[in-house]
């Protein structure tokens, strides 16, 4: 049996966990600073925008012909 062998594949199986605890940190990361970005933009938004009152006759018709 090839100890050498052994020790590349224990050293190998090392990095790729390690590679995948920094793969999963920064997407970790990345959604804390979307997540941020939308609570701003929805605090962002105004509370009560006023209500347009449209005419009766309006949006009783539409135009399939066009």
């Amino acid at each position: 049996m090839d100890v050498t062998g052994i020790a590349n594949i224990a050293t190998a199986m090392n990095d790729v966990k390690t590679d995948q605890a920094i793969s999963i940190a920064v997407l970790k990361k990345s959604m804390d600073i979307n997540a941020a970005g939308a609570l701003a933009l929805i605090e962002a938004m105004p509370e009560n925008l006023p209500i347009q009152s449209l005419p009766p006759h309006l949006g009783q018709n539409i135009n399939t012909t066009a």
